[in-house]
C-alpha cells in the first residue's frame, strides 16, 4: 500500500469531493480517482459512495478513515521525533488537560517548554478522560495530564503526578453555604465531572455510602469554562478540585460549602500510549509539568 494512496484517501475524505481534494494534494482530479480506485481494489472494498454533491464515507471507508488517519498522525510525529533529535526546534503537540493541570501547572510550565521549543505549535485541549480516550488510544493526543479511572487497560499507561483533594463548591450566596453535611444537600442539583463514562460513577457511591438516595445530575459538563459558568449562573453544586478555590481566576466566583464527610478523590495522572515513546517536544513538556508539581508542593510545604 502506497503512502501517498493513504495521503488521498484522507485528502477525499476530508473535503468530500475528488475535485476539492486533488486541490489540496497539487494533482488532478484524474490522478485521484486512479488513486482511490486503486486502493479500493487492494482492499477488495468500496471505500466512497458516489453521490450527486461529491463522495461520502462507506462503513468500510469509516473503519480504514480510522487506521489511516493514525499512519498520517504516526508518521508526522515520527518525523517531528526525529527532526527533533537532530537539534531542531519546530513541530505539533497535542495534549489533554483537566482543571487541575490547567490551573497548577500550566502556568509555570509554559514558559519554560516555549523557550525550549519556540517553534513547536501546542494545541491544549481542555477535557476529562472519557472524552478524549479514543483519541489518546489512536494517537490523536501526545498525552493526556488528570484525573483517570483505576484500570486503563493494556492500551494506555500512566504515571502518578500528585495527590488532591477535592471539595464542595457553588455560586457566591448560594443558599445552601452553611450546609455542614452531604444530608444537608440530598435535594440540591449537581454538575457531574465524571471520570468514567458513568456519571453517576463519581457522586452516586459518595452518596450511598452515608445512606443518602442518589444526588441529581442535571449537567454533565467537560470543560472548565462550562463547569464555571453553569455554577456562577445557577444553583447547581460541584465537587471540584481544591485548586479551584485556590485560583486567582475562579475564587472570587465560587465558594466552598464545608461538609464533615471525607470526599473521594483521583489522584492527578499523565496518561501516554503504551510502548510508544513521545516526541523530545512531549517529553519535554511533560517534564515541565513535572517540575511544576514539585514547586507546587514546595509552595504547600
Amino acid at each position: 500500500m502506497k503512502l501517498n494512496a493513504i495521503r488521498d484517501f484522507l485528502a477525499v475524505a476530508e473535503r468530500g469531493s475528488l475535485r476539492a481534494a486533488a486541490r489540496q494534494v497539487g494533482g488532478s482530479q484524474p490522478a485521484m480517482s486512479r488513486s482511490i480506485q486503486e486502493l479500493e481494489r487492494e482492499l477488495g472494498v468500496a471505500l466512497f459512495q458516489r453521490t450527486a454533491g461529491g463522495v461520502r464515507l462507506t462503513t468500510m471507508g469509516e473503519v480504514f478513515l480510522l487506521r489511516a488517519s493514525t499512519v498520517r498522525d504516526e508518521l508526522r510525529r515520527a518525523q517531528e521525533e526525529i527532526d527533533q533529535l537532530r537539534g531542531e526546534t519546530h513541530g505539533h503537540l497535542r495534549v489533554a488537560l483537566s482543571s487541575v493541570p490547567h490551573i497548577a501547572l500550566l502556568p509555570s510550565a509554559l514558559q519554560s517548554f516555549r523557550a525550549k521549543y519556540p517553534n513547536v505549535v501546542i494545541d491544549i485541549i481542555d477535557a476529562v478522560y472519557p472524552t478524549i480516550e479514543l483519541d489518546l488510544k489512536e494517537s490523536r493526543i501526545d498525552c493526556y495530564i488528570g484525573p483517570v479511572p483505576d484500570d486503563l487497560g493494556v492500551d494506555l499507561v500512566k504515571e502518578k503526578l500528585l495527590d488532591n483533594t477535592r471539595i464542595i463548591v457553588g455560586r457566591k450566596g448560594h443558599p445552601l453555604a452553611k450546609a455542614t453535611s452531604l444530608h444537608d444537600l440530598v435535594h440540591a442539583e449537581w454538575i457531574s465531572t465524571s471520570i468514567t463514562h458513568v456519571a453517576e460513577d463519581e457522586l452516586g457511591p459518595l452518596f450511598e455510602s452515608n445512606g443518602l438516595p442518589p444526588p441529581k445530575l442535571v449537567v454533565r459538563a467537560h470543560s472548565a469554562l462550562t463547569f464555571l459558568v453553569s455554577l456562577v449562573y445557577s444553583d447547581l453544586l460541584m465537587m471540584v478540585p481544591v485548586q479551584w478555590i485556590k485560583s486567582p481566576l475562579l475564587r472570587d466566583h465560587v465558594q466552598i460549602i464545608q461538609v464533615q464527610e471525607d470526599l473521594p478523590t483521583p489522584p492527578i495522572a499523565l496518561v501516554r500510549r503504551n510502548g510508544l515513546q513521545l516526541t523530545p517536544a512531549a517529553e519535554y513538556f511533560a517534564d515541565m509539568m513535572r517540575r511544576a508539581v514539585l514547586h507546587m508542593d514546595a509552595i504547600n510545604d
